[in-house]
């Protein structure tokens, strides 16, 4: 018995090989083709105006494609991978479409009547249907009211985010806390109408640059104390226990240690809080009335500012007022892209270098 089950052949399983089946590189590329070309296809058999439409049946194309395709080559559970990076790809061409068709057409308009005539003249004398005029005096008060409402909130931001990261605990940060995130949905017309009842009502200042700076630093500290609280957070302990052992104080701890660690991240936040305001319109509208005037002093009588302009000329309707409108949103753009780039080149100059 035992040499019957000693004799008894075995059964032994086909070597498998670790390697399978995979699409080439050039596949992704292959489907997102493929799936365009059929998505035109049936927008033009549909009859369909839209090119969202054609865009997002070219989307779902794709997807579904590289399901296919790749469960049928590579099995299904690479296909769901691919799927998952597919959607990926999808939401940020869905994400990056719009905002480059923005820029386009605000590039192309802008520059029809951007000029350095444009930029160094008000609109003093100027009839809103006719052309001519240009942004001078929206200029330069908007770098007023933004330089300093910046210079308001951005230091009580960054000592709050301070004191809750590194002093606070109990009531109090808890407190604190709660009133930032309280503040970060307040809609920027309750800030103009709370700086309105106090600052140009209850205490009698008429209207000025000044009072709008301050509606756009209610909007603006909530941001920098939040970018500012994570970016605290993200700094090791390890740097801070290494100060503290050799004898350091805790503020100088701070100031040399952990500011430093998270420049970077900071300016950053900031820079995000000065882009959520250089574009609000309505605390304007409220507290500095706009003018066509240039008016250098920003703490008496009527400025204006690129979006007031901006909505005013758009307003009038005419194509000479439209076309300044668009030349005006063109600099505004200018303005966010090149306050992030000098923000940018300063943290990068003040930050702690790594390298030897």
């Amino acid at each position: 018995m035992s040499h019957a089950i000693q004799d008894r052949p075995v059964a032994v399983s086909p070597r498998r090989s670790l390697s399978h089946a995979r699409l080439p590189r050039w596949t992704p590329a292959a489907v997102a083709a493929g799936s365009i070309a059929a998505g035109c296809g049936l927008g033009l058999a549909a009859g369909w105006h839209s090119k969202v439409q054609w865009g997002l049946v070219s989307a779902l194309l794709f997807v579904l494609a590289t399901f296919a395709a790749t469960a049928k080559v590579e099995g299904v559970r690479q296909a769901k991978d691919r799927v998952a990076t597919s959607l990926v790809w999808v939401c940020f061409v869905l994400a990056v479409v719009p905002l480059l068709s923005l820029g386009w057409v605000t590039v192309s308009k802008g520059l029809e009547v951007l000029d350095p005539y444009f930029l160094s003249h008000s609109m003093n004398g100027v009839l809103d249907a006719e052309a001519g005029g240009g942004v001078y005096h929206a200029l330069l008060g908007t770098i007023e009211q933004v330089g300093i409402a910046t210079l308001i909130a951005a230091p009580i931001g960054l000592l709050t985010a301070v004191y809750l990261v590194e002093y606070g605990s109990g009531k109090l940060a808890k407190a604190v806390t709660f009133f930032v995130d309280v503040m970060t949905g307040i809609p920027s017309i309750v800030a103009g109408l709370f700086i309105l009842a106090t600052w140009n009502l209850i205490l009698g200042f008429g209207p000025s640059g000044f009072a709008g700076s301050m509606a756009l630093a209610i909007l603006m500290m909530p941001v920098v104390v939040r970018s500012t609280e994570e970016m605290l957070k993200l700094v090791p302990n390890e740097l801070r226990e290494a100060s503290l052992a050799l004898g350091i104080p805790k503020w100088r701890t701070i100031l040399k240690v952990v500011l430093p660690t998270a420049i970077g991240g900071i300016t950053t936040g900031v820079m995000l809080a000065v882009a959520r305001i250089t574009g609000e319109t309505a605390p304007v509208l409220l507290l500095v009335f706009g003018t066509k005037l240039i008016n250098p002093n920003p703490f008496e009588g009527a400025q204006s500012s690129l979006p007031l302009y901006v909505y005013e000329q758009y307003a009038v309707g005419t194509d000479a007022a439209v076309a300044r409108a668009w030349a005006a949103a063109l600099v505004l753009i200018a303005f966010v892209m090149i306050l992030n780039l000098v923000a940018r080149g300063i943290a990068r100059w003040k930050a702690p270098k790594t390298g030897r």
